[in-house]
């Protein structure tokens, strides 16, 4: 067997280990974009299956309030947030819309809406907290339940139901 009595000599200093950058002979799949809300900017919590089901039960049997106090029952509406989506218990003080009377441009011509009309909606129909109300009491005349929280937030606001 041989054996080396010196040491070998390096000619080069021993470089710094870099990364080594790999690069894949196929793309990389990006990852599939988040989907978009389908609301305009929905902040704060979801609303919670009783809420939901409160929500069906104004367009059901109230349908739009103020196509209502029109004399003219329509109940293709929307839900319109009384004040905002993310002050706690949002979702329950909601009032059953039309398109006409929720955002201006859409619906039939020559409804008062509420985006971006608020004084001049609420000098024809009544105040919103009251028209909640009035839609509570409609839905106990219908025979549907209204959840105490929503009877208590009413009146709490200044409501009448």
């Amino acid at each position: 067997m041989l054996s080396r009595s010196t040491q070998l000599a390096r000619r080069e200093p021993l470089k710094a280990k870099t990364p080594i950058k790999r690069t894949s002979k196929r793309k990389r799949e990006s990852t599939p974009p988040k989907p978009a809300l389908t609301s305009r900017g929905m902040k704060g919590n979801a609303a919670t299956t009783q809420q939901r089901a409160f929500w069906d039960a104004l367009v059901l049997h109230v349908g739009c309030i103020a196509c209502r106090l029109d004399g003219r029952p329509n109940h293709e509406c929307s839900i319109h947030h009384i004040e905002g989506r993310t002050k706690p218990g949002a979702h329950w003080l909601v009032l059953p819309l039309c398109a006409g009377h929720h955002q201006d441009g859409t619906g039939w011509p020559g409804l008062i809406a509420v985006h971006p009309w608020k004084t001049r909606f609420e000098a024809k129909y009544g105040i919103q907290i009251e028209l909640l109300g009035w839609c509570c009491a409609l839905l106990e005349t219908a025979g549907a339940v209204v959840s105490p929280q929503i009877a208590l937030a009413v009146a709490n606001r200044g409501g009448r139901s």
